[in-house]
């Protein structure tokens, strides 16, 4: 919240001014097919933030994968006919690109076949467009399964022109529209229903993207992927829709930012998942990585309150999560009974849920709790889920340490009530332990703001942006303070300097979404003069 305060009002009001459009299908099946959009109060996601498209990277990148004799000793009988045909006919491919696909395919094929599927499909998804292929991240943000593919880029364009796929690709289209225009409806429902219950309105001209790529020669499993901001499930098509999957996928996409938009907040409950982590059931990924272990109790919390259940049902279903580690569900589902009686977004209230987690209360109950023993099988709905995410690091700048975390989080809140002496005591006592916390000094520099002493918050804003105190290691902070800088030398008439802070904000790289937009928001009003509030 500390660090959002400022942009969340102007972005919303810019959102709600943002004509915004039903989830359509693919671009082949877009002139083909408009779907009605259902009653409910949310608007619809923008064309470009949620799709449910074909890929002809991707199905190139099956067609190799075929070619080269990918499950060529699997039974087909339980295929579609489609998927029988194709491997038949790509099977029987012959060329010198070919061969090199082939010897590709030996050289780097898994004794697991979901790993080597896995693989290909991390490719398909990060390659630009047809005929190069080229990867649209740069190599220090591939997933590890992309470079261990390393060289598959410029074997793939040659075989894309040898096979001439760009004709087969066009031939397939009937059929792949086929199986986009069902899911039109359904997703358009999980988006609206979604957005409705978190009170969030999907950015348009955002970065962040969610995205069903359908490609039935992957076969019936549903492959769920998310890369920095672009999230994608990969589906073989329209036939026993896991609505539930795309449904968990969504939430996580809604989701997954808020844990690190409020780290230090989140960081309190810490102890309580140092417990769960022991869970022999906890998913391994989740063992070490205590923010998606976070979002993704958020998450079952939150799908637990939108179904429709029975009080006995629902019991069921928190046992089975305390049972296998997810115990924050819990305490999650009852914090939702208050977020739904309020009226902010959830990336507001998001602090306000996490502070209303009783910790002291939740470790005594957790000591009861026997975890169950490992089990091959799954247990919950999203158990033909492959989740794929990588990692992202906390800021280093928050200090492991507990009685810090708790002042920040205080002095967060004290902003937040604008009771600012006592959000500077609060960031005082940090500074106390650590000279140079770069949040605790962000703080210091809002307290100055908010009780207009201009110079005071000029200075602090200052040493954040530039100089050996510079908050390079802490994009939020190093953006919100050229963003306040910014306003500051707009006050003072200073429009050449507060435009170029305005500039530095946005080149701040992985800065938050809310102070890019505030930094072009107030960009495209200085063009009228438009005066700057006092601090």
């Amino acid at each position: 919240m500390l660090f959002a305060l400022c942009a969340t009002a102007a972005w919303q009001a810019a959102a709600q001014g943002t004509k915004q459009v039903p989830v359509q299908a693919g671009l082949q099946a877009r002139s083909e097919t408009q779907t009605p959009p259902p009653s409910s109060h949310a608007q619809a996601p923008a064309e470009n933030t949620v799709t449910v498209d074909g890929s002809e990277a991707m199905f190139t990148t099956m067609c190799a994968l075929l070619a080269s004799g990918f499950e060529s000793n699997v039974n087909s009988d339980n295929w579609t006919a489609f998927r029988a045909q194709m491997r038949e006919r790509l099977r029987k491919q012959q060329g010198p690109a070919v061969d090199a696909i082939r010897q590709f395919y030996r050289q780097h094929e898994l004794r697991d076949p979901g790993a080597t599927l896995s693989r290909y499909l991390w490719f398909g998804l990060v390659s630009g467009p047809a005929p190069n292929f080229q990867p649209i991240l740069r190599r220090d943000e591939l997933p590890p399964d992309v470079i261990a593919l390393l060289g598959f880029s410029e074997l793939l364009s040659s075989y894309y022109r040898e096979q001439k796929i760009a004709d087969l690709w066009r031939q397939v289209q009937p059929i792949y529209n086929r199986e986009i225009q069902p899911l039109q409806e359904p997703l358009t429902q999980i988006v609206y229903t979604t957005t409705g219950y978190l009170r969030e309105i999907l950015d348009p001209y955002g970065p962040r993207k969610f995205n069903i790529i359908v490609e039935p020669l992957v076969g019936r499993i549903t492959n769920v992927r998310n890369f920095g901001d672009h999230y994608a499930l990969v589906l073989s098509g329209a036939e026993d829709l896991p609505l539930d999957v795309v449904r968990h996928a969504f939430l996580h996409f809604m989701l997954d930012p808020l844990p690190l938009m409020y780290p230090h907040v989140v960081a309190v409950k810490r102890p309580l998942y140092d417990i769960a982590a022991k869970a022999p059931r906890l998913v391994d990924d989740l063992k070490d990585d205590f923010p998606s272990y976070f979002a993704e109790c958020t998450v079952r919390a939150v799908e637990l309150r939108m179904k429709r259940m029975s009080p006995g049902e629902r019991e069921a279903a928190l046992r089975r999560n305390d049972a296998d580690g997810y115990v924050l569900v819990r305490p999650l589902v009852t914090a939702l009974a208050g977020f739904e009686k309020s009226e902010p977004s959830m990336k507001r209230y998001f602090p306000d849920l996490v502070r209303s987690i009783d910790e002291k209360a939740e470790a005594k109950r957790l000591a009861g709790i026997p975890f169950a023993a490992a089990d091959t099988t799954k247990s919950d709905d999203a158990a033909v889920e492959v989740v794929a995410r990588p990692k992202r690091a906390l800021p280093t700048t928050v200090p492991n340490d507990a009685d810090a975390i708790a002042e920040l989080t205080e002095g967060e809140r004290q902003i937040a009530a604008k009771n600012s002496p006592a959000a500077e005591a609060a960031f005082q006592k940090v500074l106390m332990k650590y000279p140079d916390q770069p949040r605790a000094w962000f703080g210091m520099g809002v307290v100055a703001y908010m009780d207009h002493n201009v110079a005071r918050a000029k200075q602090v804003f200052g040493s954040l942006t530039t100089g050996e105190h510079a908050a390079t290691s802490d994009p939020r902070v190093l953006t919100w303070s050229h963003v306040y800088l910014a306003r500051i030398y707009d006050y003072e008439g200073n429009a050449s300097g507060a435009k170029a802070e305005y500039e530095s904000a946005l080149a701040v790289p992985g800065g938050p979404q809310e102070a890019r937009q505030a930094a072009q928001k107030e960009l495209a009003a200085s063009a009228n003069d438009k005066p700057t509030p006092q601090p």
